[in-house]
């Protein structure tokens, strides 16, 4: 008789108890598909006596996640506890030498440790997954290790955080300031405790540079992502791309080029008619393209108990039935070091400015951005507030860096209040 796969899960929180759910009420259908029976041994939390809206009698409790990894009765320590560093990183390590495979949820972590800990596991003989790490219930790391395995891929971009997502609809669809719209998503519940994490773009990036590193075959490199938030983003420039046939997205780019490894997180204008411009409230999506299959789009829940516990019990079945892939994709040591891209692959870009009410203003903004290099596609001056005039600009292709440069030297001219605003305006 084949032998039940023994779970140790640490962490308890909403997707722990999601997961206990799942194997308390899908033991059959887990039977069925994995060939073996799923049986959990024993868990671990910081709270013992907290209700999580399932019974864990059953099960042994161990107050050290550290411990638990080091059980003899488990085959597979799933770690739901979060964070980069701390338990989360030293019970994965134990697991690991201890030679259990590993399930997890922990963006932070992989971004961070990712490349160590895959290697860590191929010495052991062990497996590291971590579906349930980049866009909840989406499958996009099987997608990637194995359905489009036979791709060279030549960019992944996606909307991968449900917070910014919702936050940037609820401005648009109710006409609310971002300040407003935040506030709102705080009242929900939506927003890390640490809200930089979700409206700073630094929970997506983490999930786009393990993409990443799965689509290029390179070492994870959370510090090369440039990273920029939803912060800046106001209800005139959802209303501005609105017009212009547009919708304001937080945006993650990968793609490899002749420059290096573009890795970027940042609010992007795209085509209101395209795939990512449809995508309303908290939902993910992720766009693959293959030099064999074109483009693929998945669209799913990005969080929550049960799509993120759902991505977990995959990676769990997985083991069951014997599959073993390395935590990237191939082994790990043949990861290449990543090579930073020093500049972005040329776009359009939207800009904002304060122009202030003087003779030659606007002929000076664009002597700015001509001697940038910094050619100007469309423009628009809306009605003067006080002592200045919003004033919309759209460029044809450029490089970032000559952008840059344009916008300093609007300082100079003293004819712009405040900082412009420049989106990249990226085709989908």
């Amino acid at each position: 008789m084949t032998k039940p796969l023994r779970l140790g899960i640490a962490g308890l929180g909403t997707v722990g108890a999601g997961v206990v759910k799942i194997v308390r009420q899908k033991a059959a259908l887990l039977e069925a598909r994995g060939g073996r029976s799923i049986t959990i041994s024993a868990v671990s939390a910081r709270n013992r006596a907290k209700d999580r809206g399932v019974s864990l009698d059953s099960y042994d409790w161990e107050d050290d996640p550290v411990a638990l990894a080091q059980r003899d009765d488990i085959d597979v320590f799933v770690e739901l506890v979060g964070g980069s560093d701390g338990p989360a990183k030293a019970a994965t390590e134990a697991a690991l030498r201890a030679g259990k495979d590993v399930v997890t949820a922990n963006k932070a972590l992989l971004a961070h440790h990712g490349q160590d800990l895959a290697i860590a596991a191929e010495a052991a003989g062990a497996v590291l997954r971590f579906e349930a790490a980049v866009a909840g219930g989406i499958p996009v790391v099987k997608a990637l290790t194995e359905g489009l395995a036979g791709n060279d891929i030549t960019r992944v971009m996606g909307v991968m955080n449900g917070t910014c997502n919702y936050i940037l609809t609820r401005m648009e669809t109710a006409g609310l300031t971002y300040d407003e719209a935040f506030a709102e998503a705080d009242g929900l519940g939506y927003l890390e405790a640490d809200p930089n994490l979700d409206v700073g773009g630094i929970d997506a990036g983490h999930k786009l540079s393990l993409l990443a590193s799965i689509a290029f075959g390179t070492q994870v490199a959370f510090d090369a992502v440039e990273l920029e938030g939803i912060g800046r983003v106001s209800i005139e420039d959802i209303r501005q791309a609105a017009d212009m046939g547009y919708k304001v997205k937080l945006l993650g780019v990968c793609q490899m080029t002749g420059r290096g490894l573009e890795q970027r997180m940042s609010p992007c204008l795209v085509p209101a008619t395209s795939p990512l411009g449809q995508l309303d409230g908290g939902t993910n999506m992720i766009v693959i393209e293959g030099d064999q299959v074109g483009q693929i789009v998945m669209r799913g829940a990005g969080a929550g108990e049960g799509p993120t516990a759902s991505a977990v019990m995959g990676d769990v079945l997985d083991i069951a039935r014997g599959t073993r892939i390395s935590t990237f994709g191939q082994p790990a040591a043949g990861l290449e070091m990543t090579k930073p891209a020093q500049t972005a692959t040329p776009a359009p870009y939207y800009l904002r400015l304060a122009l202030l009410d003087k003779p030659g203003a606007l002929a000076k903004v664009a002597a700015v951005l001509g001697d940038a290099g910094v050619s100007i596609n469309r423009m628009r001056q809306r009605s003067h507030d006080q002592n200045t005039a919003p004033v919309l600009i759209v460029t044809h292709k450029t490089t970032r860096a000559a952008l840059d440069e344009a916008l300093a030297a609007m300082v100079g001219t003293n004819v712009v209040e405040g900082e412009p605003v420049a989106l990249r305006i990226e085709q989908v």
